[in-house]
């Protein structure tokens, strides 16, 4: 748990830049807020951006705010269930116009990274539709025959059985050819009410668990692969771009590996008490109750804004 020793400011100095305002019983979470913008941002998607089918509070006119000042705005998930495409689409359904092109997702870095490190080679992608199809566009070769498959991808599988788990292990275990890569470590993906979905680390537990083997390569968040994916095109240096996101172990370790600041939004995975938990260097730069909040103070009260806004 936090310390309840507070400096002169009223805040519990965390290391990292990092000062969070500990609320009282009957007090809201605040913190200390960025006091520039950055040259670029990224932003995790679920819990973060939306939640279900709905935009968090302050993200449609912090998202508005940055694109007016001309500051590019990428967005990354880890979820594998949908093309850039389909992400595209929601965002703009939801009401923030965005192109294709300002998507990383884990459907884009698998195949990237399979066709750099095992070009030729059979696949056996435990995955949905948009993974799949993207492994083929590619020209990547797939197989449910154990004695030809040389890669087993797991990813988040809402369709994951017996069947494909018997293939994984004959593939791994039976024949002895096949390595486990996996898309992405996160234990569930949440949902709205505080409900969730196991993810693609379930998968890989599973595999794991059965074969013996260890999976090898995990390509999403936290592997920094992602920041140069999302990066691509902007003459950015990652130390001048913000990642924001809301789970510790992806979004902000992502970070700290690729040497950038970070925000995490207590509107997901992680809150106060697995910051305090965490190491040092594993620690945000910010943490927010409202992802609006990255908007500098002095900026915030021009715009005329407050915390009453859903926008």
């Amino acid at each position: 748990m936090f310390s309840r020793n507070r400096n002169q400011h009223g805040y519990v100095l965390l290391g990292r830049g990092l000062a969070v305002s500990l609320p009282r019983d009957d007090e809201e979470v605040s913190v200390e807020r960025p006091t520039e913008f950055f040259d670029a941002y990224l932003f995790d998607l679920d819990a973060t951006i939306f939640l279900g089918d709905e935009l968090l509070p302050g993200a449609a006119r912090l998202v508005t705010e940055l694109r007016r000042r001309g500051i590019p705005v990428r967005f990354l998930s880890n979820n594998a269930t949908r093309a850039p495409s389909q992400y595209a689409d929601k965002l703009t359904r939801l009401g923030l116009p965005t192109d294709v092109a300002d998507i990383a997702n884990t459907v884009a870095t698998m195949t990237g990274w399979l066709l750099a490190n095992h070009p030729g080679e059979v696949v056996f992608p435990i995955a949905e539709q948009p993974l799949v199809d993207a492994l083929r566009e590619a020209g990547i070769a797939i197989s449910e025959d154990p004695g030809e498959i040389d890669v087993v991808v797991a990813s988040y599988d809402r369709g994951f059985d017996y069947r494909k788990l018997q293939i994984a292990f004959d593939a791994i275990w039976f024949h002895e050819r096949a390595i486990l890569v996996a898309t992405n470590p996160d234990r569930f993906c949440p949902f709205p009410g505080g409900r969730g979905e196991p993810d693609c680390a379930a998968i890989v537990a599973a595999i794991e668990a059965c074969t013996g083997t260890k999976c090898v390569q995990t390509v999403g968040k936290p592997d920094p692969s992602m920041v140069t994916q999302a990066l691509r095109g902007l003459d950015v240096d990652p130390a001048r771009c913000l990642m924001v996101g809301d789970r510790l172990s992806t979004d902000i370790q992502m970070a700290v590996r690729a040497g950038m600041p970070s925000a995490l939004t207590l509107t997901g995975d992680s809150d106060l008490d697995d910051v305090a938990a965490a190491a040092e260097a594993d620690r945000p730069t910010w943490v927010l109750r409202r992802i609006d909040h990255l908007v500098p103070a002095a900026v915030w009260a021009e715009l005329g804004w407050g915390d009453d806004s859903s926008d």
